[in-house]
């Protein structure tokens, strides 16, 4: 009983970080209130495989809410915590064209990079879905009492590779549509004017896909965080008999 209570109420605080309702110590008395069956708790008390459908929901939305942000206009140009910067060498390639006037063209690029980011990481959904979906109990109660980045990491170990994997291809096609690829080709053209101006190279979408990535994973374990810490609302049905117990 103390470790299914234990389970609710991190199942319950990771339903939403966004609006009115109890407290932590309000959530346990409700938790322990519901398990047990008392009168109060109108379905009785609810089981593990509930509790771990809860979370599921619970994961679904905090990671679509994710998604929704980065693959919005500006969800990583107008963000700093997460714009993708140019690849280490193309700094370095701006610094010195930057001598010459030619940092405008280094800043377009930057931008285009972080359009392809934005473009791609819808793919990303129905990665997050499939690997909720294949959860099971015991991954469940891992994430329920790890740290607070445990969903992140589940995440991080169920679809990291694939993501990339995934994410390749449209990122490829996402740098053409946003003009990344044909900003690159003129940047360098002109670049490659400057007497004695050292050769560059870069894997434009090797460097979207990996920071793309990371900047996704970055958030999810923002928006865990936040939901573990702080007051909830009754976002499913299973919560809304919990809390209806009170």
């Amino acid at each position: 009983m103390k470790l299914t209570t234990s389970v609710l109420l991190s199942s319950a605080l990771l339903v939403s970080c966004a609006g009115d309702g109890p407290k932590l110590d309000d959530l346990k008395a409700v938790a322990e209130s519901a398990l047990s069956g008392d009168a109060g708790a109108a379905s009785g008390p609810l089981s593990i495989d509930e509790i771990t459908r809860g979370l599921k929901e619970a994961l679904t939305t905090g990671s679509n809410t994710v998604v929704s942000q980065l693959g919005a206009a500006n969800g990583f140009n107008g963000d700093p915590a997460i714009r993708i910067p140019l690849p280490a060498s193309l700094i370095k390639a701006r610094d010195i064209a930057s001598k010459v006037g030619l940092e405008g063209s280094f800043d377009d690029l930057e931008n285009k990079l972080n359009e392809a980011a934005e473009e791609a990481t819808p793919k990303a959904k129905a990665l997050f879905v499939n690997a909720i979906q294949a959860m099971s109990v015991e991954d469940a109660k891992g994430i329920l009492q790890g740290p607070d980045d445990a969903a992140t990491e589940y995440f991080r170990g169920k679809t990291g590779s694939q993501l990339q994997s995934e994410m390749r291809p449209i990122v490829d096609q996402a740098l053409a549509k946003v003009g990344a690829v044909s900003s690159f080709n003129q940047l360098l053209s002109k670049y490659n004017s400057i007497p004695l101006a050292p050769k560059v190279d870069a894997d434009l979408t090797g460097h979207v896909v990996e920071e793309g990535s990371d900047g996704i994973f970055y958030y999810l374990a923002q928006e865990e965080k936040s939901i573990r810490e702080n007051p909830l609302k009754r976002t499913s049905e299973i919560l809304q008999r919990v809390f209806g117990s009170r």
